[in-house]
């Protein structure tokens, strides 16, 4: 994404669990047999897995329904709405002028119609009669103060940089919305099926003050109101029956925090929670074969990298850096760090970002980036060359989730095939979020494990990353042509052309290997026998899923 890495950061910041050393060196040993063993892979892992958009449609209401969270939600004010917690919740309560399907693609939302009559301007036509959930009725100013916040400095918003293009934004009808380009972006109209382009009431906003997010209603629009918010337990969600749209089939939806990925689980197996989204990976097998419920999986548009934070030591020679993808086992850790629900894979991007574009551009976006066997003899004949043999890498691990601690062991058993010396650093799950926001706490570090996904169906959310000075390009990597590339998709207006322009900078990223990918992860949904209907994929963080959940039977 172009927007602040806190996002991505806050993420990972509390899942997981504590695994001590002696776990480390069985996951050691464990990607060793799997890398001498593991049979012909079904959809690149071990186990097979059909991904889908969507769970079987509710047959009937409930009065309501219980949802396992990891984290506790700081506020749910839009404007910083940055992680899992925040947007799955605040998906089913305010709605933006676009939205985001479960098949993620985008269509009207609280606009009826976007037109776009010159390269610079976008005009939102608003929807009559929408109500707020504290009695107003939505005006074309409301979405104009509405959208400002995110621009206002003294907000910090995490989207801000969505709207760094932004030249003004007016009210030009009664329902009518302009909004002005400094110069051609092909992104900003995408981006406002996602938390930019939320609209809230200004009277409620202004009225809640400072205390907007953390106490009091919302003011929004979407299926659901905000009803109790019990700090530490709990977040209630109420039908909101004034809903211009489907009205939500649950009465309410409950929203239970349980920071440890063990209490999670148990709370699905046991029915204390009917359903949870970002399940862990240690527990896929166990919740398929519990007989309680359906484990699901959808496009995730999610990618698993190690990402290169230090580029003056052996990082720096790109023979270093193919030595290691060359050396990894993708399909081991797959295995395990994934729980077999992935795709190794050489790409930066998921196939799925490509959606759009005609065959002939996503086989040129995918040229050369299939990712084989691990090839030591070769990766080791390249760092020998490099004169990096016996030097020490440090790569940063953490008790967050399998997926972080197994994938910076999997990078250590590579790099000790090679003739690297790479050591592991173990950091707090709240310091590890510090990774991606603070220079100074990357300070001795060389690589991590990030999870990177998009929050639009275009592959340029991720491309932006290696642009020279973006926040994500952590390695300080510069090229000029790779810049003008993405500049050049980022004013393309036709989409064909903008993906056949994407395509080359896909390319030309993923041979740098600023990031090293290893795996394309689905997202996962776990229902019990009680409910159906939540969408698999990662659409829940923008579209209002919780509406559609009701009775399985």
């Amino acid at each position: 994404m172009t927007r602040s890495p806190s996002r991505r950061a806050a993420r990972r910041g509390s899942r997981g669990r504590h695994r001590p050393f002696a776990a480390v060196t069985a996951v050691l040993a464990a990607l060793a047999v799997l890398a001498a063993c593991a049979g012909p892979p079904r959809n690149g892992s071990g186990i097979s897995f059909a991904l889908s958009d969507a769970t079987p449609r509710a047959k009937g209401d409930i009065d309501s329904f219980t949802w396992g969270l990891y984290a506790e939600p700081p506020t749910l004010d839009y404007t910083v709405a940055f992680d899992y917690p925040q947007n799955m919740v605040l998906s089913n309560v305010c709605e933006s002028l676009l939205r985001w399907t479960p098949k993620l693609t985008t269509e009207p939302g609280l606009a009826r119609r976007a037109s776009h009559p010159d390269p610079t301007t976008w005009v939102y036509d608003l929807r009559e009669g929408v109500r707020f959930h504290n009695g107003g009725t939505m005006t074309a100013d409301d979405v104009v103060f509405s959208l400002d916040r995110q621009r206002d400095p003294d907000n910090a918003a995490a989207w801000a940089q969505v709207f760094q293009n932004v030249t003004f934004i007016k009210k030009t009808g009664a329902l009518q919305v302009t909004v002005k380009l400094k110069k051609p972006d092909s992104q900003f109209p995408q981006y406002m099926a996602s938390a930019a382009g939320v609209v809230a009431s200004k009277a409620g906003v202004q009225a809640a003050g400072k205390d907007y997010g953390t106490s009091g209603g919302l003011a929004c629009t979407g299926p659901f109101e905000l009803g109790t918010w019990h700090k530490g337990q709990s977040i209630e969600l109420d039908r909101f029956d004034g809903y211009w749209g489907r009205k939500a089939k649950s009465g309410k939806a409950v929203f239970q925090f349980l920071p440890d990925a063990s209490a999670r689980t148990n709370a699905l197996l046991s029915g204390e929670v009917d359903g949870s989204y970002l399940i862990p990976t240690e527990s896929y097998a166990g919740l398929r074969g519990s007989g309680v419920g359906k484990l699901y999986f959808g496009e995730g548009l999610s990618t698993v990298n190690v990402s290169i934070t230090n580029m003056k030591g052996p990082l720096g020679d790109l023979r270093v850096r193919r030595a290691l993808s060359l050396a990894l086992d993708r399909s081991g850790f797959v295995q395990v760090g994934l729980g077999g629900a992935g795709t190794p894979t050489g790409s930066l991007t998921t196939r799925a970002a490509w959606a759009g574009a005609p065959e002939r551009t996503r086989k040129r976006a995918f040229e050369g980036l299939r990712p084989g066997s691990p090839d030591i003899a070769r990766a080791k004949k390249l760092v020998k060359e490099a004169g990096a043999t016996g030097k020490t890498l440090t790569v940063a691990t953490s008790s967050i989730g399998q997926d972080v601690s197994l994938l910076a062991t999997a990078v250590q058993a590579a790099g000790t095939r090679i003739g690297l010396d790479i050591r592991l650093k173990s950091i707090a799950p709240n310091a590890f979020t510090a990774l991606f926001t603070d220079p100074g706490a990357r300070v001795g570090i060389d690589m991590f494990p990030l999870t990177y996904y998009d929050s639009i169906t275009d592959p340029l959310d991720l491309l932006t990353n290696f642009k020279t000075g973006a926040y994500l390009n952590f390695a300080g990597h510069s090229d000029q042509k790779y810049d003008d590339l993405v500049d050049r998709a980022s004013a393309a207006d036709d989409p064909r052309r903008r993906l056949e322009i994407e395509a080359e900078a896909h390319r030309r990223a993923a041979r740098q290997l600023l990031w090293i990918p290893v795996a394309e992860w689905p997202t996962a949904v776990f229902l019990n026998k009680r409910i159906t209907g939540a969408p698999t994929t990662i659409s829940y963080l923008y579209y209002p899923w919780a509406a559609d959940v009701g009775a399985a039977k």
